[in-house]
């Protein structure tokens, strides 16, 4: 069955509030299945993993279903999925144990399109280790991350490489394949942070190389959860603990503080919301992602061109990176307008959109020189006629 917008929409009682949604990056808005859990989940999930009394089974069984969630959508083992409250709290613990562990001999490869999230812990791995940082650059025409560069940066001792699948700005894709093969003969952590890619395209951990890969629960409509996925979790028992109780095992191992029992039924459930965006989808959990995804990404891909088309239509908008290679985000700036001006003008329109994303790209490309950028996304409850309105409104201000 082809996607079903408004079957998606019915999903989300919160649509009801009036607003456009174009602002997924700072966390989509909740369907009412997810929400449900959360709240139950409160109530059912009080107390900390224990086989001794009830509820600890209870947490310590909806700790092992939000693994196995997780694991399903990007193909990975439960026994590797790290679990935490953020991802900044995820990527600092594993620098903490690679410190503690001597792991970390070699230079760190980061690259301009990452988060700030996904930089800022590693920059302090490469101060605190005496080791460099190398950074990977951005083409400022397309907004790509040309893999050409990496041979040379992966030249020498490296001990990690981290880079994000898709820009939280541009949207823009990065082709991670000829980097993984780099990353793997240097002997160099390879750590894909797919925040942004994760609810808009299947994921596999072993077709993308990656030793590591890191999502945001929040970005496809759960909670305010992370998690840390290992391809092979036997490297978990390599990395030094950095757990407050000396017991811990397995991924709890780099699991500093316990997310909520609540959080975690909310991020069960909203797996389960992806695995549902077809309504007709059949079989393992796994599959019914893969197809829902899909479904999804086709609608979105063509809701993306009439977008992109839409805005640069309008003589004063600038859309930001030449490369149709992208997710369904992207920035773009307004002649004479601050992004700061353009985003209360949507506002006062009933468009929800966001100025001034800390980004490095965005600071290389100069576009925060020049007032800024206006940060927009599609989600899978965008249509047409919200586009529409979103031109109408920019169009206002010329």
């Amino acid at each position: 069955m082809a996607f079903d917008v408004g079957y998606v929409r019915g999903l989300f009682p919160s649509l009801g509030d009036g607003w456009i949604h174009f602002d997924p990056q700072a966390g989509m808005p909740i369907p009412d299945s997810v929400s449900s859990a959360v709240s139950t989940g409160f109530r059912q999930f009080s107390a900390p993993p224990s086989p001794l009394y009830p509820t600890g089974r209870a947490t310590a069984d909806v700790t092992d279903r939000a693994r196995r969630a997780i694991a399903d959508l990007v193909g990975g083992d439960p026994a590797g999925v790290v679990l935490g409250n953020s991802r900044l709290s995820l990527i600092s613990a594993l620098t903490e144990s690679l410190l503690s562990s001597r792991k970390a001999v070699g230079d760190i490869v980061v690259s301009r399109t990452d988060d700030e999230e996904n930089i800022i812990p590693w920059l302090r791995l490469a101060k605190r280790s005496g080791w460099n940082t190398r950074w990977a650059e951005i083409d400022v025409e397309t907004g790509e991350l040309p893999s050409w560069q990496y041979e040379k940066l992966l030249t020498g001792p490296v001990s990690v490489v981290t880079v994000s699948m898709a820009s939280t700005v541009t949207g823009v894709l990065t082709d991670l394949q000829p980097i993984a093969p780099g990353a793997a003969h240097a002997r160099a952590l390879f750590v894909v942070d797919a925040t942004s890619a994760a609810p808009f395209h299947t994921l596999d951990i072993k077709e993308l190389g990656a030793d590591v890969v890191v999502v945001s629960v929040q970005r496809w409509g759960g909670p305010p959860v992370a998690a840390m996925v290992f391809a092979d979790p036997g490297r978990i028992n390599a990395l030094e603990s950095v757990s407050l109780d000396p017991q811990a095992t397995g991924p709890a191992r780099l699991e500093p503080e316990r997310v909520s029992g609540a959080l975690l039924a909310g991020t069960v459930a909203s797996v389960d919301y992806l695995a549902g965006l077809d309504e007709d989808s059949g079989g393992e959990r796994r599959h019914r992602l893969t197809t829902a995804i899909s479904g999804q990404a086709e609608y979105l891909g063509r809701l993306m061109v009439y977008l992109r088309s839409t805005l640069e239509n309008l003589s004063q908008v600038h859309v930001i990176g030449e490369s149709a290679n992208r997710v369904p985000l992207l920035s773009f700036t307004f002649s004479g307008v601050s992004s700061d001006k353009v985003v209360q003008r949507l506002a006062d329109n009933g468009v929800r959109a966001l100025a001034g994303v800390p980004s490095r790209a965005l600071d290389v490309m100069g576009v925060n020189d020049f007032g800024g950028a206006v940060t927009i996304g599609l989600g899978p409850y965008s249509t047409p006629v919200e586009v529409d309105h979103l031109a109408r409104t920019l169009a206002s201000l010329g």
